[in-house]
């Protein structure tokens, strides 16, 4: 049995035909407040990208730095690249990520990873020739 997508009860299909008043009510007051006054020049021309990428107008991939950007129903099927601090890692926009920031897809710190012991780190290898 497949499992048929919802946001707060609303479907998919409805979603990606939502405005963005009617999607307002939907998410948490952070988000909310972000999306009404904190929109600023470089988040209205990546909405723009975005919608030029849905009609098709657009060839090269959508690409970001906006991480405090909120997920909206516009979004929904894109992949978008959003940049971590090094790179743009591509990133494909389901339902579930509705309401949260591009950020948190896209992370910009590494698992640190340990290796063999440097020199000093141990009292043998204290005495040990540096060259």
């Amino acid at each position: 049995m497949v499992r048929e997508i919802t946001f707060r009860g609303r479907k998919e299909e409805d979603l990606k035909n939502m405005e963005m008043k009617e999607f307002l009510p939907l998410i948490g007051s952070r988000q909310r407040r972000s999306l009404t006054r904190e929109m600023n020049e470089d988040k209205k021309a990546f909405l723009k990208k975005i919608k030029l990428a849905k009609e098709g107008k657009r060839k090269k991939p959508v690409k970001t730095h906006c991480r405090d950007m909120v997920v909206v129903p516009e979004m929904l099927g894109l992949i978008i690249h959003i940049h971590n601090g090094k790179t743009f890692e591509p990133v494909s926009i389901v339902p579930e990520m509705l309401g949260h920031y591009l950020g948190e897809f896209s992370h910009s710190r590494n698992k640190v990873k340990h290796s063999a012991p440097g020199i000093g780190a141990t009292k043998s290898s204290a005495s040990a020739s540096v060259k």
